[in-house]
């Protein structure tokens, strides 16, 4: 798991310098490298049960903001979201967020999952 968390934590940072040239990077960057520090810290077998749980919920939560765009965006038929690089389309951005957000709560809910098995060992 230890190397699984490191590969997790250098993805996260490349997200995030991907992320500077957003148009609300502070806002991605942070969330990413957020992300990044729990699968950093995931590797070396620390676990921050509190701030872990926030992290989740507000995922989720902000997961659940973009639900309605990105089901929208199914029942468009699912336009492509790769043809470039510039969001032509709301539901372009939009989805693509739903989607990074959706990866990073992955990873977290990896994260919580180890916290978990740590604890009953």
């Amino acid at each position: 798991m230890k190397i699984t968390n490191f590969i997790l934590a250098g993805l996260f940072v490349l997200f995030a310098l991907v992320q500077i040239n957003d148009v609300d990077p502070w806002l991605w960057v942070a969330f990413y490298l957020v992300v990044a520090v729990f699968c950093f810290f995931g590797a070396l077998r620390r676990y921050y049960h509190i701030p872990l749980l926030i992290a989740l919920f507000g995922t989720g939560f902000w997961l659940g903001m973009l639900l309605p765009d990105f089901i929208s965006w199914i029942r468009e038929g699912m336009p492509t979201i790769v043809g470039s690089m510039k969001a032509e389309s709301p539901y372009i951005e939009l989805v693509r967020e739903f989607l990074g957000l959706l990866i990073a709560l992955a990873a977290l809910a990896f994260q919580y999952y180890q916290l978990r098995r740590a604890k009953s060992q």
